[in-house]
């Protein structure tokens, strides 16, 4: 099942992608966000009739209205070591917010500001909170997911060491970053605990790994991020970008204008963007 979200005719709508179109679905709840809160999306009707053509609608974000958006650095192997800082991998994870206007939506151009040309990519996987909680159980965490989606976790990377202890700066710029295309339901963690993520950038594999050798599974995050703050329907936890970002290459590889990145994942689709100058 493939969920998007749309404008159609000026008005913001939600949906399923059908093979022969979109069936809307705002009938059932006004957003994509109520949905969820309402606990429906992993009972959607799938086989309603498309009534709008591909053509008739522009995609936005897959959930337009999220809740907090929190970020999970340095979670595959090898990502420490980029840094050559010397220092050990922590045991606990970095976490880091963005906020919703930093993201764009799936065929969009990510945009590099005129204060850095150092914009990078970064593929990964995020997932939505389907039922809230706080100080939620490892063994539990999978229940309380409801749907996921692709992110290009975009990044000034000058902008981020402009302090001594935090990235926020350079991970919210407008429109640096991207998600979608759709949100897939997530109602077993089958579905996400051994598939392949990649990231490629003109046609060239950038990031090639599996989300079962992330340092911090899926499962941590919920249970440690619910330790401090309560999650609620409709937070995203954005998972971990594989090594191969930009940055680490010599001399880094950042993004330019007419660059094409395909984040892709197995059951979730590829999210395309390309770039522009703002």
């Amino acid at each position: 099942m493939k969920i998007i979200s749309f404008t159609h005719n000026g008005t913001a709508r939600w949906g399923l992608l059908q093979p022969d179109g979109i069936a809307p679905m705002d009938h059932l709840a006004p957003t994509v966000k109520s949905a969820v809160e309402a606990g429906l999306i992993a009972s959607l009707p799938s086989d309603t009739k498309a009534t709008l053509k591909p053509d008739e609608i522009a995609l936005t974000l897959p959930l337009p209205d999220p809740g907090k958006i929190i970020c999970v650095g340095v979670n595959f192997p090898d990502r420490n070591a980029e840094y050559k800082d010397g220092v050990e991998a922590p045991p606990n994870m970095s976490l880091f917010p963005r906020f919703p206007q930093s993201f764009t939506a799936h065929d969009q151009p990510l945009i590099r500001p005129p204060e850095s040309e150092k914009l990078d990519y970064e593929g990964e996987i995020a997932i939505v909170i389907g039922t809230g909680g706080r100080r939620i159980a490892e063994a539990d965490a999978w229940s309380h997911v409801a749907a996921a989606t692709l992110c290009n976790e975009g990044t000034i990377r000058d902008w981020v060491r402009h302090a001594k202890f935090n990235v926020t700066q350079g991970k919210n710029w407008d429109r640096s970053g991207a998600m979608g295309p759709y949100l897939t339901p997530i109602t077993s963690a089958d579905q996400l605990a051994d598939i392949r993520l990649t990231t490629h950038v003109n046609g060239e594999l950038r990031q090639d790994d599996s989300t079962s050798r992330m340092l911090f599974p899926i499962p941590r995050q919920i249970a440690y991020i619910s330790t401090f703050t309560t999650l609620h329907p409709g937070d995203i936890i954005v998972t971990g970008t594989p090594t191969g970002a930009g940055a680490r290459f010599d001399p880094p590889r950042y993004l330019e204008p007419g660059d094409v990145i395909k984040v892709t994942a197995e059951g979730l689709g590829t999210l395309r963007n390309t770039v522009e100058d703002e």
